[in-house]
């Protein structure tokens, strides 16, 4: 599925799903810490979804990430094993590719991704920040990774854990895909 089209189905369950819960924009957006302007703009499906966003949305709305993600209810309870490259891959923006490895296990406490960040050519790094605690272990490339206006590099085996509502994002460095282990928490 092409990234236009997973980014307007993912609008489409948001709305549909605030709209079944009677809730307004208004009210969702206060809630998801964004501006009703900015849920109207995720909802029309025009602008790309932040994943932090997606995750506390799916909070607010009670329901699990993966039904706004992919319009798929969790089951499992006992365990959800994914094989080496097959968990779902949600490609949000060119730059950015988050493989869910959590995603089929009803109530999981936390979200684990292996994120893929491709190299950009611009110096602008996109800052995301919501609620709870977030741990990142590098495991292929070079990484920049800004977190409340402090810039750290990470190499192969580095890890970060932090407060995830500081304004954090990150930049592959060197002209090669980084991947690293991310957990929200």
């Amino acid at each position: 599925m092409e990234i236009n089209e997973q980014i307007k189905q993912m609008a489409m369950r948001l709305r549909g799903l605030r709209e079944d819960l009677e809730m307004t924009v208004e009210d969702v957006a206060e809630k998801c810490g964004v501006t009703s302007d900015e849920l109207n703009r995720y909802e029309s499906g025009n602008s790309d979804i932040p994943m932090n966003f997606l995750c506390n949305a799916a909070q607010v709305l009670g329901v699990e990430p993966l039904e706004l993600f992919a319009g798929y209810t969790p089951k499992m309870s006992s365990y959800w094993l994914v094989r080496k490259g097959k968990g779902p891959v949600i490609e949000r923006q060119k730059a950015y590719k988050y493989q869910a490895l959590a995603m089929g296990f009803k109530n999981a406490k936390a979200s684990p991704f292996i994120v893929t960040v491709e190299p950009k050519m611009e110096e602008t790094m996109h800052l995301n920040s919501h609620e709870g605690q977030e741990f990142n272990l590098l495991l292929k490339g070079k990484l920049m990774l800004s977190i409340g206006g402090r810039e750290l590099i990470l190499d192969p085996g580095d890890s970060v854990y932090f407060d995830s509502s500081q304004p954090h994002g990150m930049k592959a460095l060197n002209g090669e895909p980084a991947r690293f282990l991310a957990i929200i928490i």
